[in-house]
């Protein structure tokens, strides 16, 4: 990850559209596949903690984070955040989580699917596993170089490796696809001129709450539906 998109990571991940919007959808995703009651949540690769603060909505939350900056900015919102790398680390017993999160991380790491299996190793029988990752490797530009990607994602694709790793897949479906032609459009361009900077700059106050707005409708339609096309995926699975 570029060191300069770090800092716009902390200042941003609270505040942008983008996050905003994503957090919303995920949110309606766990309302309706977690079983009442208090549940062990666990994120893997928190960041600074946007996702994790809403997950006591649900229960108990535990993040893990490699990033030492990401870590301090999460924990210093009082957050339960623990130090660690995948696929090598899992900071909780095995066995211990009624659901993992895995939000836009897959994507960074060599071993995608060595991460997976540690998320099926934290899970409970019949825990949940929720992934996010970027869309389609032809949406491939500077923004994914800035932020570390490896890879993109087809949910044919994703569905795969996720079963590879021993998990079963109960739901899959393309997010931010309102707002997917003007994101299409951004990226291609950014391929074609070479544009190497990532699309998180925070627009005006007004715009950026209109963009909020559009993306987190998705969250009546997503948990629901497979949206066949979007910017993003999101996939559940069941150990």
């Amino acid at each position: 990850m570029d060191p300069a998109y770090v800092a716009t990571h902390v200042e941003e991940d609270r505040r942008h559209w983008w996050f905003r919007g994503r957090l919303a959808v995920l949110l309606a995703i766990l309302r309706r596949v977690l079983p009442p009651g208090h549940a062990r949540l666990l994120e893997l690769g928190c960041g600074t903690g946007n996702v994790l603060a809403a997950l006591a909505e649900f229960g108990e939350a535990v993040g893990m984070e490699t990033h030492p900056d990401l870590a301090a900015a999460a924990r210093a919102a009082g957050l339960d955040v623990r130090t660690g790398r995948l696929p090598d680390d899992l900071v909780v017993p095995p066995g211990w989580a009624d659901a993992v999160l895995l939000l836009d991380v897959i994507e960074h790491l060599d071993d995608d699917v060595a991460a997976l299996e540690t998320a099926r190793r934290a899970l409970c029988p019949g825990g949940l596993l929720v992934i996010t990752v970027p869309a389609y490797r032809w949406l491939w530009s500077g923004h994914d170089v800035a932020l570390g990607h490896r890879r993109r994602y087809t949910a044919r694709g994703l569905a795969r490796l996720v079963e590879r790793a021993g998990l079963h897949v109960v739901h899959a479906s393309y997010f931010n696809t309102l707002l997917f032609p003007a994101v299409a459009l951004t990226r291609v361009w950014k391929r074609l001129t070479g544009e190497a900077s990532h699309d998180l700059h925070r627009p005006s106050p007004a715009v950026n709450r209109w963009l909020e707005r559009v993306f987190a409708l998705e969250r009546h339609v997503v948990p629901r539906v497979a949206l066949p096309f979007g910017a993003s995926l999101l996939l559940v699975a069941r150990r």
